[in-house]
């Protein structure tokens, strides 16, 4: 820990103490639930009396996040977002996360609005709701009515939202610091996942960013019929205030309602849902990032809206080119072309298993490449493939988390709205398609468009970064570094063992030449006479610190034998 920290850390005291004091509550009940007492066990219980001994971990987890407030609730959902980094089950909990929070008054809100469109709410709006028809941790959404008498809806952020959050990231940077010292936590690289917290929550405190997403997916969906995306008004917009026009309509659960829709009317919809995502993630590259049925509204004449533009996807040509090559190897059951691609796309670890992530790929496959595309559980597929990921510690480009995340929450609206209806089932007819725009002449060129600009640059840096190291060489300055790893207990134990042999022999010296004070000078038992007493108190010491060398060598198992001979010392 850093002595510039210190101010920082005191600062944040405070808010420490209650993110010690909540996970110690959500902590005791893993070994409460390990007791036979039932009346100790049901001490701790949540706000409905239930005990928490009785919640799985996955759920603690998730409830600890919603009583730390915004930012953690925030910081789970990103963590939803990466089942490769949390495992599946944990990564479904997550995903219940919700943010709602007390909405602030109509006076801070008004006094938002007006600082930010440099106008008076009367003059922006011909009316203005006081009452929020939701809120959530970022910000409240209000109804309104423009001054030609458009209904809009309008998102403005809570008053100081910024201020709490920089706190809790300062905290939680804090902690990543903290986390990085216990290897158990640190292969999860907790600082990696705070700099993406604070990157996602620095996108969701400012505004601009969902006005732009709106603008740029109007105009690529105005052309796709029977698709709406709600009109944004940059002039009644800003970083803190987001006007957009409102969207009529149902939930698309509602086509789970057997007398309302027919099951041709429920199919065609779920299928024309599906082709808009397959054809943004595989054609366009850009996708809305959360299909949940909140998000998806149906009107009455069957047109689909989109809401809620804040979380989108976006995927580059070389990511694409890896995704479609992986579903083009688990249609034709490819286990060995599947591992390696995982391989080129995961960041792996360097104690892999290559075997034993092979057998666990060829076992997913051989699970679900039989299934029917009626009946294909996609989700269990994919739930299953990120506890491979897991189990064998590999991390995915946060792309192809958020991209899992989606196709997750797509397959089980359109499940929920059309039961008999998979995903798949789009995406397999359209894999031709998606082949050959992955060879068309205008990708191609585009691909060798970038390899050329990158070897150009490498031709142009290779001459002067040559040169530079043959000068360092010449004057004597290159230096290599080497670095270490698990050396440092066998070096203590090692300088240890040389101090302890240094003590022992001086301790004996000064026993055979009787440096005094002595004992025994009479004589004493066993015949011992004029024994040093420093050179006595030495040899103690050095012979119970060398049987504490030996019993940690021994615990180690390094004095074994058939121990790995690979290991170090």
């Amino acid at each position: 820990m850093r002595i510039s920290s210190l101010p920082r850390y005191y600062r944040n005291l405070r808010r420490w103490q209650e993110i010690i004091l909540v996970l110690r509550r959500y902590g005791l009940a893993d070994w409460l639930s390990r007791l036979r007492v039932d009346f100790i066990r049901d001490w701790l219980k949540d706000e409905r009396g239930v005990p928490l001994s009785s919640y799985s971990r996955e759920a603690r987890v998730r409830m600890a996040l919603t009583d730390l407030g915004p930012t953690f609730i925030k910081l789970g959902q990103v963590l939803s977002l990466r089942p490769d980094l949390v495992g599946s089950a944990q990564a479904a909990e997550l995903q219940q996360l919700q943010s709602q929070v007390p909405a602030d008054p109509f006076d801070q809100v008004k006094l938002v609005v007006e600082n930010e469109l440099k106008q008076p709410l009367e003059l922006a709006f011909q009316e203005f709701c006081e009452t929020p028809i939701a809120s959530a941790s970022i910000g409240q959404v209000h109804s309104a009515v423009l001054r030609d008498g458009t209904q809009v809806v309008v998102k403005v952020q809570h008053f100081n939202i910024q201020e709490k959050v920089n706190e809790d990231l300062e905290v939680l940077r804090g902690l990543a610091v903290l986390a990085e010292s216990i290897p158990e936590l640190a292969v999860w690289q907790p600082r990696a996942i705070v700099e993406q917290l604070s990157r996602s929550l620095r996108r969701e405190l400012s505004f601009s960013r969902e006005l732009s997403n709106l603008t740029m997916f109007q105009a690529s969906l105005r052309d796709v019929p029977g698709i709406v995306v709600p009109r944004a008004y940059p002039k009644l917009s800003s970083s803190r205030v987001l006007t957009m026009e409102r969207i009529e309509g149902q939930s698309i659960q509602c086509l789970s309602e057997p007398d309302l829709f027919s099951t041709e009317d429920r199919t065609a919809i779920a299928k024309r849902v599906s082709e808009l995502y397959v054809q943004s993630i595989f054609v366009k590259g850009l996708y809305h990032a959360d299909p949940h049925p909140g998000n998806i509204l149906l009107q009455q004449d069957n047109t689909i809206g989109l809401l809620d533009f804040g979380m989108v996807g976006r995927i580059d040509d070389s990511l694409r080119g890896t995704i479609e090559e992986m579903l083009w190897a688990v249609l034709n059951q490819d286990s060995a072309l599947l591992t390696s691609l995982i391989k080129r796309a995961g960041k792996i670890p360097a104690s892999i298993d290559d075997a034993q992530l092979s057998n666990d790929v060829a076992d997913l496959i051989a699970a679900y490449g039989s299934q029917p595309l009626d009946s294909f559980d996609l989700r269990g597929a994919l739930n299953e493939a990120t506890d491979i990921l897991h189990r064998h510690r590999i991390t995915l480009p946060s792309q192809m988390g958020l991209l899992i995340k989606t196709l997750v929450t797509l397959e089980g609206t359109i499940r929920l709205s059309s039961p008999g209806f998979s995903v798949l089932e789009v995406i397999q007819p359209m894999m031709g398609q998606i082949r050959r725009n992955r060879f068309s002449p205008r990708r191609q060129a585009r691909r060798l468009r970038r390899m050329y600009v990158e070897l150009e640059g490498l031709v142009e840096r290779l001459p002067s970064q040559i040169s530079s190291l043959m000068e360092m060489v010449q004057e004597g300055k290159l230096d290599v570094q080497l670095s270490h790893r698990g050396l440092s207990p066998s070096i203590n134990r090692l300088v240890l063992g040389l101090l302890t042999s240094s003590l022992l022999l001086g301790s004996s010296i000064l026993m055979a030449y009787k440096v005094p004070p002595l004992l025994f000078m009479d004589g004493g038992p066993l015949g011992l006479k004029d024994l040093s007493i420093m050179g006595l108190t030495g040899f103690v010491v050095s012979s119970l610190v060398a049987f504490r060398i030996l019993l940690a060598i021994n615990k180690s198992g390094h004095l074994d034998p058939t121990a790995d001979e690979h290991d170090s010392f």
